[in-house]
């Protein structure tokens, strides 16, 4: 706890102590005097209840004296405070697959529309970048909490080319660790990422993997690091049909690696069929609740508490003397 006139803590204890004493001079003063008249029976309080009933009042009083001078030093106490908060980088899958149409408009289209509609949900406690990957991943904005920034990146994403969920992973890792980030090679170690709870990776994919580094091998650094992958399935169990270089090609679901992925880090897998259920998905991604300490004035409950006594002491004052102590 701390105060933000903490001077006024040192002339509550010195007005305090300085009642206290008064209080206690002046019951001895009327003692002596009561004494001195052949009152001495009276002096003494004849029974515990008669002296709980003399001094209780007044004791009341003096309790709500330094309340009330700590409640006017203005205490503080930091509270910490849950919140959405840290690094979402949504990655989508822009490969040939991605325009089938099974999903309207298109898979890659009704997945920009509900990212969109996901992004505008987030407070700016939120930093949200965007990575795109086909064969090869790349971060098209960094996070940022200038959503506008976000939605643009999300709008420019274009199909073409093949799927790499590993290279997704491992872009996304770089982006939030600062650093190259890599699968470790021939049994060496992994490499030390540091640890990043606040931070989760959000892939929008088919699930077609054609290709590229190991994506479970990649989920397991993630989840090492603390980065968690939420995946959402985008297509439908029947697939569909793209047409690539004059060639119609099948393009399929694969939700097994897609729930394999998001469950190494302790996400989920979410999976639409439409792009009115993936709009609702997204809804239902969950991202990491954080804590912030942030300053709570306990002026009030110190006023509160120091206006409660006097009441009381009043009241009792009145009812057993006849007069406000």
């Amino acid at each position: 706890m701390t105060f933000l006139y903490p001077m006024i803590i040192a002339v509550a204890v010195l007005v305090t102590a300085g009642a206290i004493t008064a209080y206690v001079m002046l019951q001895r003063r009327r003692t002596a005097v009561l004494t001195a008249a052949g009152f001495g029976a009276l002096a003494g309080g004849t029974t515990r209840r008669a002296t709980i009933r003399r001094h209780l009042p007044y004791a009341l009083l003096l309790a709500a004296l330094p309340i009330l001078l700590i409640g006017l030093a203005r205490p503080q106490a930091e509270v910490a405070v849950p919140r959405v908060s840290g690094t979402v980088l949504l990655a989508f899958d822009i490969s040939n697959s991605m325009k089938a149409t099974d999903v309207q408009p298109s898979r890659l289209a009704a997945a920009q529309q509900a990212a969109v509609g996901f992004v505008e949900e987030q407070p700016d406690s939120v930093d949200v970048g965007v990575v795109v990957f086909g064969e090869q991943a790349l971060l098209t904005q960094a996070p940022t909490d200038d959503h506008t920034l976000a939605l643009a990146a999300i709008n420019r994403a274009a199909a073409s080319g093949g799927t790499s969920l590993g290279q997704a992973i491992l872009v996304g890792l770089g982006t939030i660790t600062g650093k190259p980030v890599t699968l470790p090679q021939d049994g060496a170690a992994a490499p030390n990422l540091g640890y990043w709870p606040s931070a989760t990776i959000v892939v929008f994919s088919d699930g077609a993997d054609t290709g590229g580094p190991d994506a479970e091998a990649a989920a397991e650094l993630a989840a090492a690091a603390g980065v968690r992958i939420q995946t959402v399935g985008v297509g439908t169990a029947k697939g569909g049909t793209v047409e690539v270089d004059g060639f119609q090609l099948a393009a399929t679901m694969d939700e097994a690696a897609l729930t394999s992925i998001a469950q190494v880090t302790g996400g989920s897998y979410h999976q639409a069929g439409d792009a009115g259920a993936l709009a609702d998905t997204t809804k239902s991604i969950d991202l990491r609740l954080t804590s912030k300490k942030e300053p709570l004035e306990l002026t009030a409950p110190f006023a509160g508490a120091a206006l409660l006594l006097l009441a009381l002491g009043a009241l009792l004052g009145t009812r057993w003397h006849g007069r406000i102590v």
